[in-house]
C-alpha cells in the first residue's frame, strides 16, 4: 500500500490520482456517497409529478400555488380521464384560482401523451400511499402522546412550537426534567450552547457544541417559526440579534432560549407568559432615551422629556 495512511484525505479529486483512488477502495478507505433513505427518496415524487407536467408542456404549477391542492388534483384526475381541453380543465378551478381562469387557460396548454397518462397514474397512486401511511403514522403518534396531552398544550402556547414539535421534544428528553439540574445542563445536553474555546487566558469565538441532533433540529426549526411571530418577545430576540450577530447565531440564540422556556414549562408545569416585542426596550430605558436625545440635538433641536402621568 501506498505510503502512510496520513495521506487519505477522504476526497480526492485529481486525475493524476486515479491509482491511488483505486488503491484506496481496494482496501475500503473511501467514503460511500451520500445516498438519502427511502422514505426521504419517496418525499420527492410530488417534484417528480411537477418534472411530469413540464415535460408535457403544462405550466399548471406557474399558475397554481399548490398542484396537489383541491383544484389541483381536480385537473390531474381529469387529465388521467383523458379530458385535455384547457377550457375544461381550467373550468375545474375552486376559490381563489378562478380568478386566475386566463392564465390558467394557457398554462393547461400542453401535449399530454399516452405514456404521460401512465407516468400520472403511477405517482398519483404513490402519493395517495405516502399520504395513507403518513395519516397511520400519524394517528399512532397521536395514540402514543395521549398521556401527554397537558404538557404538550403548555407548549404549543409558545410562539413557533406546534403539535408536532412539541411531541418530537418530549420523545427526546421526555417530561421528567430532575434528571437536568438547570436549564444550562439541557442547552448543553442538546448542544445549543458555546463550546469552550480559551487559550492562554483568550477566550475565542466558539461554535456550538455536539449533542443530541434530533433535539437540535426541532429547537432550530421552532426558532425559524418563531421568527415570523409578530409582537412576541422571541421575534424581538431574534432582530435585536441578527443586525450584530448575523441570521445563524440569531436563530441559535433564538432556539437556546426556546429550550430555557420549555425546561422551566416542563418542570414547573406553568403557563406561558408573552413578555412582548417591546420587552427589551422596557429594560434599556435610558440607553434608549439617551439615544434618542443626542440623535435630536444633533439636528438642532432642545429636547426636554416629561413622563406621560406628569404631562397629563
Amino acid at each position: 500500500m501506498r505510503s502512510t495512511l496520513r495521506e487519505y484525505r477522504g476526497e480526492k479529486t485529481d486525475v493524476s490520482d486515479c491509482e491511488w483512488i483505486a488503491d484506496l477502495l481496494a482496501h475500503g478507505l473511501l467514503k460511500g456517497s451520500f445516498i438519502p433513505p427511502k422514505p426521504i427518496r419517496e418525499l420527492r415524487e410530488t417534484n417528480r409529478l411537477h418534472k411530469l407536467l413540464q415535460s408535457a408542456t403544462i405550466k399548471l404549477s406557474s399558475v397554481a400555488t399548490d398542484v396537489m391542492g383541491m383544484s389541483g388534483r381536480m385537473m390531474l384526475e381529469a387529465l388521467l380521464g383523458g379530458h385535455t381541453h384547457p377550457d375544461t380543465l381550467a373550468d375545474l378551478a375552486k376559490g381563489k384560482l378562478r380568478k386566475k381562469l386566463p392564465e390558467l387557460k394557457k398554462a393547461l396548454q400542453g401535449r399530454f401523451e399516452a405514456h404521460h397518462r401512465f407516468m400520472l397514474e403511477h405517482i398519483l397512486n404513490h402519493i395517495d400511499f405516502l399520504d395513507e401511511a403518513v395519516e397511520k403514522i400519524t394517528e399512532e403518534v397521536a395514540a402514543r402522546t395521549a398521556p401527554f396531552d397537558d404538557l404538550i398544550r403548555l407548549m404549543d402556547a409558545v410562539p413557533g412550537i406546534d403539535r408536532k414539535a412539541a411531541e418530537g421534544i418530549i420523545a427526546e428528553i421526555g417530561t421528567d426534567m430532575d434528571r437536568f439540574p438547570t436549564h444550562k445542563h439541557l442547552a448543553s445536553w442538546c448542544g445549543l450552547c458555546p463550546g469552550n474555546n480559551e487559550s492562554a487566558g483568550k477566550r475565542k469565538r466558539g461554535r456550538i457544541r455536539k449533542g443530541d441532533v434530533w433535539l437540535k433540529r426541532y429547537a432550530i426549526e421552532a426558532a425559524l417559526a418563531s421568527t415570523r411571530s409578530k409582537g412576541t418577545y422571541l421575534n424581538a430576540l431574534y432582530h435585536r440579534l441578527v443586525r450584530r450577530k448575523g441570521h445563524n447565531k440569531a436563530i441559535v440564540a433564538v432556539a437556546h432560549a426556546m429550550l430555557v422556556i420549555v425546561y422551566c414549562l416542563l418542570k414547573y408545569k406553568i403557563l406561558y407568559k408573552e413578555l412582548g416585542a417591546d420587552y427589551f426596550d422596557k429594560l434599556n430605558v435610558v440607553p434608549i432615551k439617551r439615544h434618542h436625545i443626542r440623535r435630536l440635538e444633533s439636528l438642532g433641536f432642545k429636547v426636554t422629556l416629561e413622563p406621560m402621568e406628569a404631562a397629563a
